[in-house]
């Protein structure tokens, strides 16, 4: 119990600390409108509260990510943790914090139209569609997961299709309509439940003595499996997600100051780092160790688990609310998936959102695609979203490490962490069943030589953009900033 403990008390020191690093590097411009205010519309841009942002960004980012990534990454033992801690802080958060500000920076452009101007115009076109495809991906499998869930919580008494039906249903509706209006009131309730279910199931974790296990590399970990990738790529959203590069421009639309992005985008990531740390604890602890916890996951899945862990430790009632905690995670990503794929969409063909008739266009194709999803395997998807995460999150950090390089402030702490991602999933496609299925030595090789000639083309990238003088930021001196 004390690595667990250890790893949720150096996860808030990392927020003080480390975040304040990052806040200084990058430097926050507090008297420079933002975009809820230079570009307000009513419906993607108009400002809200920290408290309300915060909690719409931890329900945005979160997904099923920090609940199942970490209850699959525990078949590796306590070793999770020290990728969920250490990656969190140094990776995940940064990513975050950086994606963020250099969004609100930019009129709260998206990730396409960020690598676009940092990193080259050609990029624009690539990450733009591996950025839908990402959003698609994640909004099919955000509405098979919770659908499941809610069956079972319901013993099967209506319909798998019915339920899928009403979570799409929903998702038009928060696709379309203005961000305030139920994106904005229903959050932060949603954000309650989640907090209450995660500290109830850590909270009675430490109660009734569960036995976490401690720090040991010598721990069981999946046969034939090796920890270096594969858990960089199963603990994803509770560590380093590139999704989060999609969801935070939703908010970087709605904060009213720069100051506000530390408690927003770093804060927030390390919430959900705790979440992760607390569902890995109790995967490790409750199903009677790894072969326990490998027959349940074969037999119903992370939500199996979830519903033993949250019934053992919590009771019938305390139980269900648990459940609904982490049913609300996966409802409260998949609608903001579709929302900024309309976004990123309606951004890179310069269409404006203001008119219903604009947003309906564009949306309704993306749910049609979405349809015909769910009916491939769940796994498949999963094994697909996970690898196009994590290579979106590595095009994420390399855009906040040119951002600090043109200014001449430390960008290596957005360059080392995207270049050790950049070799892990470099790696794992050549390794990978649905990649090239290479030996792993020779996939390291790759994966090293690789990164390393992607390093050289950022630093010569780099040159060009510091000789060209190329502009940091949207200039807005025209605009007037009222509160």
């Amino acid at each position: 119990m004390y690595t667990f403990l250890i790893g949720i008390v150096l996860l808030i020191i990392g927020y003080f600390t480390y975040g304040k690093i990052i806040e200084r590097i990058f430097g926050v411009k507090e008297a420079r409108p933002t975009p809820a205010y230079a570009n307000r519309d009513n419906i993607d841009y108009i400002p809200m509260s920290t408290p309300k942002n915060s909690l719409i960004q931890l329900l945005n980012i979160a997904g099923t990510g920090p609940v199942f990534g970490p209850i699959m990454g525990a078949l590796y033992g306590p070793v999770a943790f020290i990728w969920i801690v250490v990656g969190c802080i140094f990776a995940g958060a940064v990513h975050d914090y950086l994606t963020g500000m250099i969004s609100i920076r930019n009129k709260g452009a998206h990730l396409p139209q960020l690598a676009s101007k940092f990193l080259g115009r050609s990029m624009r076109h690539i990450v733009n569609a591996f950025a839908i495809l990402l959003l698609l991906l994640v909004g099919t499998v955000f509405v098979s997961t919770p659908a499941s869930l809610l069956h079972v919580l319901m013993d099967g008494r209506i319909a798998l299709g019915i339920i899928i039906t009403v979570i799409f249903l929903y998702y038009i509706l928060a696709t379309l309509l203005p961000v305030d209006k139920i994106i904005g009131r229903l959050y932060p309730y949603f954000g309650a439940i989640l907090i209450v279910s995660s500290l109830g199931v850590g909270i009675g974790m430490l109660v009734t003595g569960a036995p976490i296990p401690e720090l040991s590399l010598t721990n069981f970990h999946p046969d034939n499996l090796p920890i270096f990738p594969l858990i960089f790529f199963t603990i994803t959203c509770g560590a380093l997600s590139g999704f989060h590069a999609t969801q935070t421009p939703i908010i970087s639309r709605t904060t009213q100051h720069e100051s506000q992005g530390r408690k927003i985008f770093y804060g927030m990531m390390i919430a959900e780092g705790i979440i992760a740390m607390i569902w890995a604890a109790a995967a490790m602890s409750l199903v009677n160790g790894y072969g326990g916890l490998n027959e349940m996951l074969a037999a119903g899945g992370p939500g199996a688990v979830v519903t033993e862990v949250s019934t053992l430790l919590l009771g019938a009632i305390g139980g269900t609310i648990a459940v609904l905690g982490v049913v609300v995670l996966p409802i409260t990503s998949g609608d903001t998936a579709f929302r900024s794929a309309r976004m990123i969409i309606a951004e890179y063909f310069n269409i404006a959102q203001k008119k219903l008739m604009s947003r309906l266009w564009i949306a309704l194709p993306l749910f049609a695609i979405s349809v015909v999803l769910t009916q491939i395997d769940f796994n498949i998807l999963w094994r697909y979203f996970s690898w196009a995460n994590q290579a979106t999150a590595v095009i994420a950090l390399f855009v906040g490490a040119m951002y600090l390089y043109i200014a001449r402030k430390n960008y290596w702490v957005s360059l080392i962490p995207g270049t050790f991602m950049l070799v892990m999933v470099i790696t794992y496609i050549l390794n990978a069943q649905i990649g090239l299925n290479l030996p792993m030595p020779l996939s390291w090789v790759g994966g090293g030589i690789g990164a390393l000639v992607l390093v050289v083309l950022f630093f010569i990238k780099g040159h060009k953009n510091r000789a060209q003088n190329l502009p940091l930021e949207v200039d807005v001196s025209d605009y007037k900033h009222s509160a």
